[in-house]
């Protein structure tokens, strides 16, 4: 892991961008901290530019209440070389979906490859992340893409909490991934999300084999996501990572 750049955000929040195998990722912490402090993996479906006002007011939530954050790029996004199949495999899911045909199979061509690439960055950058002075586990991811929460959550060990944004499509094949996620879950789901199934993301929630589990829907679309949830989130995360 290599940082490039720093900054100081409001409220003394510090900000790093890092490099670890030529992805890009930021980092934040709190400026000043008595002791380690548990980590939150920011998940996210584009390109750390694009959603860097998000990421970074989600970051700063998270560390007001005493945690760090990170986030990475993911593949075929942002700075990274674009997927051609990833890009044929989205315009054909565009095109199905508008003309109301059957996605099933256009879904596994464009998140199961996602997955199989990103899990393992994640992974490795949890690696690194654990290894700096200021941050400990216990672990937690929070948001999207949630096909990678999901696998994240069925084979990290570290992780301990998952709080997934349920506003994309996810393989049925990994349904069966999901009855083996038992860690502690809070699922957001905007009822009105135009780009997403809301049937399907309901038989995930049901899917999930973690004894505690809470799906928090609320009236409204894709970014519409009511700013107490926030707040919500905080809670649910102080509750198990300390």
């Amino acid at each position: 892991m290599q940082f490039t750049c720093e900054q100081r955000l409001d409220g003394g929040v510090r900000e790093r961008e890092f490099t670890l195998d030529g992805i890009p990722g930021v980092l934040w912490t709190p400026g000043s901290a008595s002791a380690p402090v548990p980590l939150i993996l920011l998940g996210h479906p584009g390109g750390l530019r694009r959603m860097y006002p998000r990421l970074a007011a989600r970051a700063r939530h998270s560390v007001a209440a005493g945690f760090a954050a990170a986030t990475i790029e993911l593949p075929g996004a942002g700075e990274r070389p674009a997927s051609t199949s990833a890009e044929q495999a989205r315009a054909d899911l565009l095109r199905a979906l508008a003309a109301d045909e059957p996605v099933d199979a256009i879904v596994d061509r464009l998140v199961l490859p996602l997955v199989g690439r990103a899990v393992p960055e994640w992974r490795a950058a949890l690696d690194a992340l654990l290894a700096l002075p200021g941050i400990r586990g216990p672990v937690g991811y929070s948001g999207g893409v949630i096909a990678i929460g999901l696998r994240l959550a069925a084979v990290e060990p570290r992780i301990a909490a998952a709080l997934l944004f349920a506003g994309s499509f996810v393989p049925r094949s990994m349904f069966e991934e999901a009855r083996r996620v038992t860690v502690p879950l809070q699922v957001l789901l905007q009822w009105d999300d135009e780009g997403n199934d809301r049937q399907l993301a309901l038989d995930l929630f049901d899917a999930f084999g973690s004894r505690e589990k809470t799906l928090h829907a609320n009236m409204g679309g894709h970014t519409g996501v009511p700013w107490f949830e926030g707040d919500a989130g905080d809670r649910f995360f102080a509750r198990h990572l300390r």
